[in-house]
């Protein structure tokens, strides 16, 4: 058996990133509030609700961040790493009832009609956007390699657009008097945004069934294990995710020499170099000695490739 973990541990960077975007979009929802209530719009005041939900995602965000970097312990053998994914399927829930609550209003608005407070509505938005903006800035750098950072990304881009419709919103219907463009926009933000989650909602629900993450073609990683000259064979090859930056796997090699460290080392490298994953646990077997697991739903999970 061999571990081999090199720790990255990508949260830390983003703790200012956190700090900064829950002060700017908490003083965001106290705008929305006390100018709400002054232009007397249901508008401001669903936004500045719908902004205080964004604050507690970016807070879950930023705690299971911080939970990822705590040490195993009893029976938490893996530390609270999962969390952050289990954040990330909960942001992208989250965006998804956003969405069907603004469409809902915005059916209302067209069905009903409804007047918009031009002026106020539209300053209270661009700064909204500002707001949003900035603060979907801080998380761009690390929304490539971590899905729980691009879940707070991706909230604070939906939210950045959503601002910006209504302010165009405001501003057309100042001029035209059109009130039905106000709705016709906000029904276009919710597709953008359901358009937008998806991905992150569909790669959330997969990892928190432990399935392979996409970037991983589980073929590719079979077929790299059996080139060495030294594996017979491999099963039980498991890839899954520790969190969501982080990568672990399991595998049983099949290889007829006696000294093994060489071997063990040699896919270590090979595992860590080409799919960066470094959480790795080998197990090597001896041709002939059978110590299939009896954890097998069924034996033709074998993968069985002689040279």
């Amino acid at each position: 058996m061999s571990h081999q973990h090199h720790h990255h541990h990508a949260p830390q960077n983003h703790n200012n990133a956190f700090k900064l975007g829950i002060i700017l979009n908490t003083a965001f929802v106290f705008i929305e509030v006390i100018y709400g209530f002054k232009a007397d719009s249901m508008a401001l005041l669903a936004d500045a609700g719908h902004n205080l939900v964004d604050v507690l995602s970016l807070a879950l965000a930023w705690i299971t961040s911080l939970l990822a970097t705590k040490k195993p312990q009893g029976n938490f053998t893996y530390g609270y790493r999962k969390s952050t994914i289990l954040s990330s399927l909960i942001n992208g829930l989250f965006l998804i009832f956003s969405a069907a609550f603004i469409a809902y209003e915005a059916i209302d608005k067209l069905i009903n009609g409804a007047s918009v407070e031009g002026k106020i509505v539209i300053i209270v938005a661009l700064i909204g956007v500002v707001i949003n903006t900035l603060t979907a800035l801080l998380f761009m750098k690390g929304q490539h390699d971590d899905l729980n950072i691009k879940g707070a990304f991706l909230h604070m881009a939906a939210d950045a657009g959503v601002s910006l419709g209504v302010a165009v919103g405001g501003a057309i219907i100042l001029y035209t008097g059109l009130n039905w463009i106000d709705p016709i926009l906000s029904l276009l933000i919710v597709a953008f945004i359901v358009f937008s989650t998806w991905s992150l909602l569909k790669e959330s629900v997969f990892l928190t069934l432990d399935a392979a993450p996409e970037k991983f073609d589980v073929k590719r990683i079979e077929n790299a294990l059996l080139e060495h000259q030294d594996v017979s064979k491999i099963h039980d090859l498991h890839v899954w995710a520790l969190s969501t930056s982080q990568n672990a796997l399991s595998v049983h090699v099949v290889s007829p020499l006696d000294q093994t460290e060489k071997l063990l080392e040699e896919l270590n490298r090979m595992i860590n170099q080409r799919f960066h994953i470094s959480h790795n646990t080998i197990q090597i077997e001896k041709t002939g000695t059978h110590l299939h697991c009896h954890c097998e739903h069924d034996l033709s999970t074998h993968h069985d490739h002689a040279h």
